[in-house]
């Protein structure tokens, strides 16, 4: 049985979802959306803003059900593949609407538009996620394709989600703000991942059980900086970081923007602030890169 638990859960993270959770702690449910591919089904909010009606939303899942998958490589640290440096920008695309992509049904735009994540000339993709979210797990080499199928006038940027604090969602969050201002959240991005859910160094989940440990063993705030601690930062500089005004102030702008954004769960892709859509929204891996590609050529044309 043991053998086969990778095979059974990625199966279940296909069809598994990230979302809010209830005023109560629970876990918003519902019948979860098909899908075909590995691709993520998030949830919708018990709280956040509705999304723009759809036909083929994803209805709402158990985030709390959804068992870890099979992770991608070893945890041990290595360079991130999201260094977009080392990678070629991929060849601009000419906009064209020829009817494919339908606004309301495979993507959504954000009334009133909002202010990018990050401030830069080039059109911004962001990839809302948590490193405690299965199907963010899932989902995450889609995201090193998508980055790597953009041209050189878009640029990825990921913004992290605390809206299941019932699954430690929080300390995870201070946990990327703290990696970032000390410079290793890059280079330690894939193998963070590896370590929620492979070898469960960082997991607030057991990982044999397919659900969250309880309360008592959750990883805090220190043990995620032992793991830092492969990347060069000292674990008590670390902490401190995490426990600054700095760290305080970026977990509430990034609270914020999520639901300005309207974000119904994880992950959610959002393009320049102005259209987000999920990857139950389009079904597969592959449709998810060309509508990003799309949205991307959308906004850079102007249109």
């Amino acid at each position: 049985m043991l053998k086969r638990l990778p095979f059974l859960c990625a199966a279940l993270l296909a069809l598994a979802a990230c979302g809010h959770s209830t005023d109560n702690g629970t876990a918003a449910t519902g019948a979860p959306a098909a899908a075909s591919t590995a691709a993520a089904t998030p949830a919708a909010p018990a709280t956040a803003p509705a999304p723009t009606p759809a036909s083929t939303a994803a209805a709402p899942a158990p985030a709390a059900s959804a068992a870890p998958a099979a992770s991608r490589s070893a945890a041990a640290p290595a360079a991130a593949s999201t260094a977009a440096a080392a990678t070629p920008a991929a060849p601009a695309q000419p906009f064209v609407d020829n009817g494919k992509w339908v606004e309301g049904r495979d993507y959504f735009r954000i009334d009133p538009a909002q202010p990018k994540y990050i401030p830069t000339n080039k059109v911004e993709v962001v990839e809302v996620f948590s490193y405690a979210c299965p199907a963010c797990n899932a989902f995450h080499g889609a995201m090193d394709q998508i980055q790597k199928s953009l041209p050189a006038d878009a640029v990825v940027h990921y913004l992290p989600a605390a809206f299941r604090p019932d699954e430690n969602w929080p300390v995870y969050q201070r946990a990327f703000f703290a990696a970032q201002a000390l410079g290793v959240r890059a280079k330690a991005h894939d193998a963070f991942f590896d370590a929620t859910w492979k070898t469960g160094e960082t997991a607030t989940y057991d990982l044999s059980l397919g659900r969250p440990k309880p309360k008592a063993d959750w990883p805090t705030i220190k043990d995620i900086a032992k793991f830092y601690a492969k990347f060069g930062v000292d674990p008590k500089e670390f902490v401190a970081v995490a426990n600054s005004f700095s760290v305080n102030t970026k977990m509430k702008q990034a609270d914020d923007l999520i639901k300005a954004y309207g974000v119904p769960g994880t992950p959610t892709i959002v393009v320049d602030g102005k259209y987000r859509f999920s990857p139950s929204d389009v079904h597969t891996v592959q449709r998810a890169i060309e509508l990003t590609q799309w949205l991307v050529a959308k906004e850079a044309a102007g249109k």
